[in-house]
């Protein structure tokens, strides 16, 4: 069996796209609604999204009348987000932990997209890289799981079927991290990938944003906007300045 770094090689594929394909658009679009709403944040504003995959939520932003920059490790995904390219509406290939070169009036780490990396110095470099490039009073809106509910409802073993592909997910906690291992076969060949997400409950966000002068100004439970519950909130929302 093939083993690769999760987040180069499993982003980069077109199997990362097939097993999401069906990830909740709706879903995602009623939380920017309600996010921007809620920020008040100016037409004129210039939005980040970090990182952006395939540019889902930065075209949404833009059609709310934002200019939008999305930006992502992925050179795929953002090959295939320039298709949606107009004169407020940007892609960038950018390593989330590499200095930001424009001030942000707000930018957005989505769906989480965080707690990659092995060191906590590099996911606090991240942060500080945020917090570089975010203008005076400028919002940083961080969505990512409820550590404590994913580990009391956590599936370990399903299988789903994609496209004609049999994806085979198992998931545990270990070491601190959320690990779902992904394993199908394509042309006889299997392959196997393992994303790996950090277990960041909301004690050890607090002390990172602390770490970079982040100070938390809302805290959510939902893409509602309800508050967080930390035994029963399926999302940690953080909005900071």
């Amino acid at each position: 069996m093939k083993t690769k770094d999760w987040f180069t090689d499993w982003f980069n594929t077109p199997y990362y796209h097939v097993l999401y394909k069906d990830r909740n658009d709706n879903e995602a679009q009623l939380f920017i609604k309600n996010i921007t709403e809620f920020l008040s944040l100016p037409k004129n504003a210039l939005l980040l999204d970090l990182p952006c995959g395939k540019g889902r939520h930065s075209v949404f932003l833009n059609s709310l009348g934002y200019e939008v920059i999305g930006a992502d490790l992925s050179q795929n995904s953002i090959q295939h987000a320039k298709n949606f390219e107009n004169s407020t509406l940007k892609f960038i290939v950018q390593d989330m932990r590499e200095p930001l070169h424009k001030k942000y009036d707000a930018i957005f780490n989505l769906f989480t997209s965080f707690g990659y990396f092995m060191e906590d110095e590099e996911d606090i470099l991240v942060l500080q890289t945020i917090k570089n490039a975010l203008k005076e009073n400028g919002f940083f809106v961080f969505d990512f799981l409820n550590a404590n509910f994913v580990k009391s409802t956590l599936v370990i073993e399903e299988t789903k079927v994609i496209e004609n592909i049999e994806f085979h997910l198992k998931r545990e906690i270990v070491n601190g991290f959320i690990l779902k291992h992904i394993s199908f076969t394509i042309n006889d060949e299997p392959l196997f990938f393992t994303e790996r997400v950090k277990y960041l409950d909301i004690q050890k966000m607090k002390s990172y944003f602390e770490k970079v002068d982040l100070k938390i100004v809302h805290i959510f439970g939902d893409y509602h906007l309800n508050p967080f519950d930390e035994k029963h909130s399926k999302r940690l929302i953080l909005v900071a300045k």
